[in-house]
């Protein structure tokens, strides 16, 4: 049994060591807003908030977490930068299909949390590992600026 605080929550699950965070989350818990891409952390659908840094839940062994606060996709809209990316998705219109936006907008949340005036070179290389399918990068970088200012 492993005990892992997510959005704020004690979650205890019986799940090995070796199981991904990913399928602790969607098959465990219910939480299915963090989504399944590629399985080997290069499309970054399935980022996730570990103590505030984006990391790539696919790739994250639940038994290497030990008490790491998680935030998923789920609650990142109530941090005060989850909530300004959140709105400023919306106002930019980022989203087309949707599939990659939680990891988007993880992602996004976690630059503004440790660059609150991110500059483009800055914001391309935080958001460089994040497949957009529909190519919505520019839409992207304009609200990560918008949510910055506010």
């Amino acid at each position: 049994m492993i005990t892992l605080q997510i959005n704020g929550r004690p979650h205890t699950v019986d799940a090995p060591d070796d199981m991904p965070l990913l399928w602790v989350l969607r098959d465990l818990i219910g939480l299915t807003g963090t989504k399944y891409g590629c399985g080997i952390g290069r499309c970054g659908a399935c980022t996730v908030h570990l103590d505030g840094k984006a990391a790539r839940s696919c790739m994250v062994n639940v038994g290497s977490i030990g008490t790491q606060a998680i935030t998923t996709i789920e609650a990142v809209g109530d941090t005060p930068n989850g909530a300004k990316i959140q709105e400023a998705w919306v106002d930019t219109k980022v989203a087309q299909c949707g599939y990659c936006q939680a990891g988007q907008v993880m992602t996004a949340t976690a630059l503004l949390n440790h660059t609150p005036n991110p500059g483009d070179a800055e914001i391309d290389a935080a958001m460089s590992g994040i497949l957009c399918r529909c190519g919505t990068y520019v839409r992207l970088r304009e609200a990560i600026k918008t949510a910055a200012k506010v």
